[in-house]
C-alpha cells in the first residue's frame, strides 16, 4: 500500500502490519539496551534504500549516532532548520536512526499521535526506558514505503511543522 499523501500528524492513518510482531529485547528492562529487534529483520537492501532516501532530505546528513549502537546510521537536521520541540530529538538534532545490518530496525521521535498509530497497528513500541519509538524494519517493498512515511513524520516533527 502505497500512501497517496504523508501521514497527516493529527489523524494518522496507517495500515495493519502483517504477521506477528517481530521479538525485540524489550520485555527485559534490565537488559533493554540496546533495544533492538530480534526476528523478521530488514534484508540490507531495504535498510540501505531507507538510508539513501533520508539521505536526499533537506537539512539531513546520515552520520554516527549520538544514542545508538555503533553502525547506527542517524539522520541529523541542520540546527538552523531544528525547529522542532525538544522531543521530537533523541539527542542535539538527531531524530532517527538505522540500526547496523544485523538488526535493521529504526529509533525516531514521533508526535503522540502518529505514535500512538504506530503501536495499534504493529509497526513498533517504545523503547522501555526512553519511550523513543522503536520501528520494525520493513520486510518488503510494502512495508518499506509504510517505514519510509514514517521517517517523513518524524523528519517533519524535527522540521517544528505546526500540524506535527
Amino acid at each position: 500500500m502505497e500512501f497517496a499523501q504523508p501521514i497527516d500528524p493529527t489523524q494518522p492513518i496507517l495500515p495493519q502490519r502483517d504477521g506477528e510482531r517481530a521479538i525485540t529485547t524489550a520485555p527485559n528492562r534490565h537488559q533493554a539496551y540496546p533495544h533492538q529487534q530480534i526476528t523478521q529483520n530488514a534484508p540490507v537492501e531495504l535498510q540501505d534504500e531507507l538510508a539513501a532516501r533520508a539521505a536526499t532530505l533537506a537539512g539531513v546528513t546520515l552520520s554516527n549516532s549520538c544514542v545508538s549502537v555503533p553502525g547506527a546510521r542517524a539522520l541529523h537536521l541542520d540546527p538552523e532548520m531544528a525547529k522542532g520541540p525538544e522531543g521530537a530529538f533523541q539527542c542535539r538534532t538527531e531524530f532517527a536512526h538505522i540500526h547496523p545490518p544485523g538488526d535493521g530496525s529504526l529509533h525516531m521521535t514521533l508526535p503522540d499521535p502518529v505514535k500512538s498509530a504506530a503501536i495499534e497497528q504493529g509497526w513498533g513500541e517504545p523503547h522501555p526506558i526512553s519511550g523513543t519509538m522503536l520501528i520494525f524494519g520493513p520486510r518488503n517493498r510494502r512495508e518499506l514505503e509504510t517505514v519510509w512515511q514514517l521517517i517523513l513524520a518524524s523528519y517533519r516533527y524535527a522540521l517544528g511543522d505546526r500540524a506535527a
